[in-house]
């Protein structure tokens, strides 16, 4: 997938069970922020950085979600170590990697999916995306400037 293609609705369960209806979210856009695994170094910046600038997107219209092919149980586990509190890490378990695959992002060899930001808007196009080397924390400066310079421009997000 890229810039200006539309997501396709899924529905996964987060770290506390309970289903994300992607469809069912409006009036904000959505960073989808894809990581390869729990329990490992970067993606807990990763994760830790969804959280800690939770706000901050929030204030912008955007709601981050964490995505990756470990079980929602793991999450949850994964969550708790890491005061993951109001970011919703959300669980592409079953069929293995089935969103990322859909969205042309699950590295098949390793069995996970990339590291990729993935900034939604309310009709579902991509606006934003960017795949990152693994070893890579993304920076959501990327997504917060992206979204003011659009609207500096007078696009509607």
């Amino acid at each position: 997938m890229k810039v200006g293609d539309i997501i396709p609705d899924f529905t996964l369960k987060n770290q506390n069970n309970e289903e994300f209806r992607f469809y069912d979210i409006k009036d904000k856009m959505i960073l989808l922020s894809f990581h390869p695994l729990a329990w490992t170094g970067v993606c807990a910046k990763q994760m830790q950085s969804l959280e800690d600038n939770f706000d901050v997107l929030s204030n912008l219209g955007v709601l981050p979600v964490g995505i990756s092919v470990d079980s929602d149980p793991t999450k949850k586990a994964w969550a708790e170590e890491l005061g993951i509190e109001k970011t919703q890490l959300l669980a592409d378990f079953w069929p293995h990697g089935n969103l990322a695959k859909k969205l042309g992002i699950l590295n098949e060899q390793k069995g996970v999916s990339n590291r990729v930001n993935i900034l939604v808007a309310e009709n579902k196009e991509i606006l934003f995306m960017e795949i990152y080397e693994m070893s890579v924390v993304p920076n959501l400066d990327e997504i917060t400037d992206f979204i003011k310079k659009e609207r500096e421009k007078g696009r509607e997000l």
